[in-house]
């Protein structure tokens, strides 16, 4: 088989996966994530329900589907950092460029995606449970970079709660109506006022 078959290959699967989350999105949007099926999903995105499965095994991750890269961000935020960087520094930094490019990464979705994941049981424990695979990410990497578990878990736990506040402050001013350079300029502010709380305490840890 020739490497141009095997690049073919792969742009169609990225292809039919990125249809599959299209579609689902529209009808999680229309209908509400809980009442729209995985047959539903199949159906307008013409493919059988074995193809959408195989995509994406849990229903939760059509509708949040930057959730690879949402748990993995914080760490390869620090595993990225550059020398002389500790892992606040990065972690602030990168905060402040996501916001600024209003990220969906970070919560800038729109006021009906918002709507729809505040709506769903479903979706709401999902999202608990990547901030707790995010916090758990950047404790290992912080860990295995200091050879000290416990002080990198507690240091984890303080920058994820953290985001995890900032999160939600977004998103309650989304859910609020409010416009996105509105949110954004408030989470510049809200983020300031976090991180520089946390400097006193880790704001010297895990310099690279």
């Amino acid at each position: 088989m020739s490497i141009d078959t095997l690049g073919l290959r792969e742009q169609k699967k990225r292809e039919t996966r990125q249809a599959i989350s299209d579609h689902a999105t529209q009808l999680f949007l229309r209908r509400g994530f809980d009442r729209t099926t995985i047959a539903d999903i199949a159906a307008a995105a013409r493919v059988a329900k074995m193809t959408v499965t195989n995509y994406f095994p849990r229903k939760e991750d059509l509708a949040l589907d930057h959730h690879e890269e949402f748990a993995a961000s914080l760490a390869a935020t620090v595993a990225a950092r550059s020398a002389g960087e500790s892992a606040l520094a990065a972690l602030r930094r990168e905060f402040m460029d996501a916001v600024r490019r209003h990220d969906p990464v970070v919560g800038f979705t729109g006021p009906d995606f918002a709507r729809m994941v505040a709506g769903s049981p479903t979706l709401v424990t999902r999202l608990r449970d990547l901030h707790d695979q995010r916090e758990d990410a950047l404790a290992e990497r912080l860990a295995e970079e200091t050879g000290d578990e416990l002080t990198a878990r507690a240091v984890a736990a303080q920058l994820g709660a953290a985001h995890r506040l900032l999160f939600r402050e977004l998103q309650r001013r989304t859910l609020a109506g409010q416009e996105t350079g509105e949110i954004a300029a408030a989470l510049t502010e809200a983020a300031t006022r976090v991180f520089d709380l946390l400097e006193p305490a880790i704001g010297d840890y895990a310099v690279r």
